[in-house]
């Protein structure tokens, strides 16, 4: 069965993107770091090894021309993170891993890493350096629990700790950390 990447991402407007970003460096410049990164992401994670799916919000920027015209996009619909996580996971019959677009560091590697913990592996999570995640994917999403994701404390350092707890029984699989860019302690030095 074919595997899927799914890349949750936002449409680049000046005060809807990476705000905590944008108190420190400004709006303007949050939304055009958000904007090309997301871009770069993207065109470096292209692999036939899976495909690419795209997770818009707002779901009416599922039309945006800011997207590549060759990949299906989703609108990620109604809730908080984990609900529209839930809802685009399960939406892919096969192996399914799902990522952020604010992660610089995420090559084709981590991902095919990833798709392989899947093989022995219920779930497969890439925790970040914060105490969150960058990665989850689930080798049969179709069959993810009900209350998967609830009760979560997004943001935080238990994010990924709360999640695991979401899952009795399951066999999971962490990957390599990364780090996401939430302020600009957090951007990468060039």
């Amino acid at each position: 069965m074919k595997r899927t990447l799914i890349i949750m991402v936002k449409e680049p407007r000046p005060g809807r993107v990476k705000t905590r970003l944008g108190r420190d460096i400004g709006v303007i410049p949050a939304t055009w770091w958000f904007r090309h990164q997301s871009a770069r992401l993207i065109r470096s994670l292209r692999d036939p090894r899976w495909q690419i799916v795209l997770a818009v919000a707002p779901d009416l920027a599922v039309r945006s021309k800011v997207w590549p015209a060759d990949l299906p996009r989703w609108p990620q619909g109604p809730g908080d993170l984990g609900a529209r996580m839930k809802r685009m996971l399960r939406a892919v019959p096969g192996p399914v891993c799902l990522i952020g677009a604010d992660i610089p560091g995420i090559t084709r590697a981590h991902i095919a890493r990833a798709f392989a913990a899947l093989g022995g592996h219920d779930a497969v999570f890439g925790p970040a350096a914060d105490g969150g995640y960058w990665l989850v994917g689930a080798k049969h999403p179709t069959r993810l629990p009900h209350g998967m994701f609830e009760n979560v404390r997004w943001s935080s350092e238990h994010a990924l700790a709360d999640t695991l707890n979401t899952l009795p029984g399951w066999r999971i699989a962490l990957t390599d950390t990364l780090q996401d860019v939430d302020t600009v302690a957090d951007l990468p030095r060039r």
